[in-house]
């Protein structure tokens, strides 16, 4: 892409900030330019964003219902997903799984509890609760 070519239509979804692109310039050399966004880019980030929020929501009801654990709504809530939050925690994916059952996550040390919420920027009272 050239540089006179980057896209600058304006994107809500980066909230008036900027980004970075490589294009190749005048001169034929890759630079980085500035780039506002575009509708495609847009629409693509508000339905994985609308796909996130209705995941969450499904996780929300299940909790309510006690099918699963508060863990799973928050992940989604903190727009993550299980392969996310293990390499955030550290912890193998299968366990993360398995703390989604309700009995297993009411079992939890504090301190993984702890390590959970940090990951997504919660406190341990919020991570226990789907609200």
């Amino acid at each position: 892409m050239l540089a006179s070519d980057v896209p600058q239509e304006g994107n809500t979804t980066l909230g008036g900030h900027r980004k970075a692109l490589y294009a190749r310039g005048a001169d034929g050399k890759l630079q980085i330019v500035q780039s506002a966004g575009w509708e495609v880019e847009e629409i693509v980030t508000r339905q994985a964003v609308d796909d996130l929020n209705r995941l969450a929501e499904e996780a929300r009801l299940r909790v309510n219902s006690g099918l699963t654990s508060a863990l799973e709504y928050h992940m989604h809530k903190a727009r993550m997903d299980v392969p996310l939050l293990a390499q955030t925690t550290g912890l193998w994916q299968w366990r993360i799984r398995r703390h989604f059952r309700p009995a297993v996550f009411a079992s939890l040390s504090t301190a993984l509890r702890r390590r959970y919420a940090d990951a997504m920027g919660l406190t341990v009272d919020q991570l226990n609760k789907a609200e």
